[in-house]
This record gives structure tokens, sequence and C-alpha cells, in this order.
């Protein structure tokens, strides 16, 4: 019991000389009471609030800000993609419309869209074929068939009225998913497909998408193009005989 006493009286005088340091009260504490519970919690309230700042900005930093997103030109707003036509069938109650599976590089399977080329091209002519696909595009149900995108085409007709359409063709060496740039435009930044159709971008690009002299696709003389990983261009994109052939 004298070892109990003995202790417990050189622990009062610890925490009496404690108490003097630091200029408290006796029986005052050290923060560690309830008494300073407030403080700890406005401190955490702050650190919450600077962490969800550091989150925003962090947001803000991975993606473009609207200013970035209204300075694209229109066809910027716009995905292209590289693909190829691994699967295709007659839609059963639409006379105009294939039925296609076309592989765009994306893990989650070939893409299923509906393009009235019916009367263009045969089951023969269409399977296998490269080509790009509008990939940004909401989702359309064509006669009870889900399409999700659309092949890009170039078209033109002769004095008499037949038209002549054809593919527009990725250079040789692009690959299922590679997406497409523009000669002297900045990177694209794709919208969302629901912008996209909110804000009618592909509608505003139709007019100035044509085939020049050459075959090869271009937005008001911007020349569609796929680069490599490099940043150097593969090659462009072209219709094989159709020239000054307005794409749709």
């Amino acid at each position: 019991m004298s070892g109990g006493s003995t202790t417990m009286k050189m622990l009062d005088m610890a925490i009496t000389d404690l108490e003097c340091r630091l200029g408290l009260k006796p029986g005052q504490g050290t923060g560690s009471g309830k008494g300073k519970q407030p403080k700890a919690k406005k401190n955490n309230n702050k650190n919450n609030n600077n962490n969800n700042n550091k989150d925003k900005n962090k947001n803000k930093n991975n993606g473009p800000s609207p200013e970035e997103l209204a300075a694209q030109p229109e066809i910027c707003k716009l995905q292209f993609k590289v693909g190829v036509i691994t699967k295709v069938w007659n839609h059963p109650n639409a006379d105009r419309l294939y039925c296609e599976e076309i592989d765009v590089g994306e893990e989650t399977g070939p893409r299923q869209i509906a393009s009235g080329l019916r009367p263009h091209f045969s089951l023969e002519e269409m399977m296998g074929q490269r080509l790009l696909v509008v990939a940004n595009l909401k989702a359309k149900n064509l006669v009870k068939f889900k399409s999700h995108g659309m092949v890009l085409c170039a078209a033109s007709k002769t004095d008499d009225g037949i038209e002549t359409v054809e593919f527009v063709e990725p250079p040789e060496g692009a690959s299922p998913g590679d997406t497409v740039s523009f000669e002297g435009l900045p990177q694209p930044i794709p919208l969302a497909a629901s912008q996209v159709e909110k804000k009618k971008v592909f509608v505003n690009c139709l007019e100035g998408m044509v085939t020049d002299g050459e075959g090869i696709a271009t937005w008001n003389g911007h020349r569609f193009e796929v680069k490599n990983s490099s940043g150097e261009t593969q090659g462009y994109c072209r219709a094989k005989t159709i020239c000054g052939g307005a794409m749709r």
C-alpha cells in the first residue's frame, strides 16, 4: 500500500508540474478532454473541405473546361472510329436495311448497327468491309432493331439520277478502334451522345462533309486522318472513286 501511495503522490506531482509548465489551471486538461472536442471537429471539417476541393480540382483537371468544349470545331465534337464488319444479315422487316455487327475495338464486343445499304451492296460485299463508324450518336430503334452508331459513306448522283455509294475507308494499317482526327484542327474532344443529339452536332457538320478531288474525306477542307501512337499520320480516309461526293 505504501508503495502505491508513493506512486500516486509522484504522479500527482508530475501532473501539477506539467500544468504549471503549460499555464493550465488545475484540472483544466491539455486538450484531450471533452471541452476541446469542438475544435478538433472544426479542424476535421476543414480537412474534409480541403480534400473535397482537391477532388473537385482533380476532376476538373481530368476533363476539358466548358470554354474548351465551346471552342471546339463542330467536327471535333464527333467521334469517328475505325471498324470492320464481322457479321451482316438482311433486316427481317425493312427491305433497304442491313443489320451488322462491327468491330470497333471495344471491350464490350462488336456494335450492332443498321444501315440502309441493301440497294448498293450485296451481303458478300458488306462482309469484312473496313469502314468508319460515327460512334457517339444516340442509339436509335430502326424498325425494332437498335442501332448503336452509323457507318460513313460517300455518295454521288449522275445527271440522270443514278446514285453511287461507297464506304469511306480508313488508311491501310489502321486497326479497329483507332480514332479519326482532322488535319489542321485540334485533337477531338467528343461529346456525349445525348449532347450530340441535343446540339444537333452531326446535322451541323453534314454540309461541310465531302470528299475532295482525290476522294479524301474532308470537313470544310480539313482532311480525315488516322494517326499512330507517336502522333504521326498513318494516312487519310477516303472513298475508292467518288470525288466531290457528299458524306453521310
